[in-house]
Order: structure tokens, then sequence, then C-alpha cells
């Protein structure tokens, strides 16, 4: 290796080696993997990949989309078996691997005050979903109700992302690069009114 150069992380090499899975026929299911894994375990959102072929085939972005959301979920539903049956051990070291276990608590009180909205949050966020998701079973959320807020909260990213690449092409690319947290603030806003509203009419 030449002087001055940096091997890549392990991070970059997985990413690296990801956005080639995605370009190959198998790119549907790679994206649907990478879905998986990033609600449990894995370190790299799916948006990029979900960017990538939406970017390639635009007229497929929403049935990406759906793919993207299915498998999120489904690995949400994996997280949420983690935390529930595997806290003390594997759930433990997954958040220790990302430095997330000083979180544990903060997450904690918020499940106390929202319950499994509170996954809606991190659904739709740039939160740590896998944070989310493992607590969740650790801290015995009701499963349905987790699973209703997980599958709206990941379909509304995803299907934001593929609308815009379809109506708008590849150069919103940069947009949703650059103001997705505006947009993500703006999405916890109206969820949080939307907590209130059904808690105050019930």
């Amino acid at each position: 290796m030449e002087a001055g150069l940096k091997r890549p992380s392990l991070v970059q090499r997985v990413y690296d080696r990801c956005m080639e899975w995605i370009q190959t026929p198998a790119g549907i299911w790679a994206l649907f993997f990478i879905a998986v894994a990033e609600s449990s375990f894995f370190p790299i959102p799916p948006d990029v990949f979900l960017i990538a072929l939406c970017i390639a085939a635009p007229k497929k972005s929403f049935r990406y989309a759906a793919i993207c959301a299915i498998g999120s979920v489904v690995g949400g539903v994996i997280g949420y078996g983690l935390g529930l049956g595997f806290m003390d051990t594997l759930g433990m070291r997954i958040l220790d691997w990302y430095g997330l276990q000083e979180k544990y608590g903060v997450v904690q009180d918020l499940y106390r005050r929202y319950d499994a909205w509170a996954v809606g949050a991190a659904g739709f966020t740039p939160l740590p979903y896998k944070l989310f998701t493992i607590t969740a079973g650790a801290f015995k959320i009701d499963f349905a109700t987790f699973f209703f807020v997980s599958l709206v909260a990941r379909s509304a990213r995803f299907f934001l992302v593929a609308g815009l690449i379809y109506r708008f092409g590849a150069p919103v690319q940069y947009f949703i690069r650059r103001y997705f947290n505006i947009l993500s603030i703006v999405f916890l806003i109206l969820l949080i009114g939307g907590f209130i509203l059904v808690k105050t009419l019930l």
C-alpha cells in the first residue's frame, strides 16, 4: 500500500461490497436483506441503496420502496426478538458495538412516556432504529402496536425517498441528503401531534 493512503474502514468496505451487490440482477434481494439487517445490527441505512436502485430504474421506485419497507419491518421484528429473548447477551453486545448502551435508559424513558409510538420517531428519522427495535423487545412493548407503528414509519420514510426520485429524478438525491433531517423533524412533529390528538379523543 502506498505511503499516505489509508486502508478503508470496515464500514466503508461493507458499503462498497453492498453497492456491488445492488448493481447485480440480485439487487432487489440485496436491498431486502440490507433493510432486514439494518433494523437489527447492520450499520448502514438502506436509504443509500434504495436511492441507487430508484435512480437506475425510476419507474420501479415504489416497488423498491415496498421491498425496503417490508425488509426493514422484518428486521425490526428480529430486533424485537433479540431484545425479548437475548437482551443480556446478543442485545447488549450489539448496542455496545455501536456505543449505544448509554442511550438505553433514555429509550426506556421514551417508552414509558409514549409506549411503542416512540418507535415511529426512530423508524422515520435518522435515530438509530436498531436501538429502538432491540429495546422494544427488552421492555416488552406491545408487539402489535410496535409492528403497526414500524410499518407506517418505515413505509413513510422509504416511499418519501422513492416518490421524490420518481417525480424529480436523480438530481433530487442531493436534496434528500441535505434536507432529510429537516423532513424528519417535520414528520416527528406530525407524529407527536397525531399521538396527542388520539390521546385527547380517546
